[in-house]
């Protein structure tokens, strides 16, 4: 079994922000897959299925991105899932607007959410799949930045790079990270 998270903040005035790129996949994922995210329990909104043959169940965390570690640890308990069994879809401003970089492991990178999780979870070894928001424009906040929506071009880009998460999340759930990353990590062409 996988716990496929995706991360961002709940209510409606998040909705279509940098930071809710991780509620959005697994939106998408459940729709591909046919998985209705109708349960609320371990602070999470969740739904459960099977891609490819193996059960999943999907997470949005209602904690707020800066305690998401919080419903992750209590998803992993209450199923018995390892960390190495839970799939993060994130938002990342290193990368360019729709770029993926899928990791079987590793560090925060300044980024809250995360943190939680390796609070919680007790290790930095778990799966994610980081979505690229772009970087902040020079004197912006960056709160203001993530927490703000894309531009029409953006959008379309990043409607792409959902569409290959969820690709992605496939061929991770059926133990095959490594041609995940190097399908999806590759740079993508202007």
């Amino acid at each position: 079994m996988h716990i496929i998270a995706g991360l961002g903040n709940p209510t409606r005035q998040y909705e279509g922000t940098r930071h809710n790129v991780g509620f959005e996949t697994i939106d998408r994922i459940a729709a591909e897959n046919g998985i209705a995210i109708e349960n609320k329990k371990h602070k999470a909104l969740y739904g459960s299925g099977y891609i490819g043959g193996e059960k999943v169940i999907l997470a949005k965390p209602q904690t707020y991105m800066n305690l998401s570690g919080e419903s992750i640890r209590e998803l992993a308990d209450y199923y018995k899932v390892e960390p190495e069994n839970i799939i993060i879809i994130y938002d990342d401003i290193s990368l360019d607007v729709g770029q993926l970089r899928i990791r079987e492991k590793g560090s925060a990178g300044g980024h809250n959410g995360i943190k939680s999780i390796i609070a919680h979870l007790g290790t930095q070894i778990f799966p994610r799949i980081k979505v690229g928001v772009g970087e902040k424009p020079q004197g912006w906040d960056l709160a203001d930045y993530v927490l703000g929506r894309y531009s029409q071009e953006d959008r379309k880009i990043i409607d792409a790079a959902q569409k290959d998460a969820a690709d992605a999340v496939k061929l991770m759930v059926s133990g095959d990270i490594k041609t995940a990353m190097n399908r999806f990590n590759t740079k993508k062409k202007a």
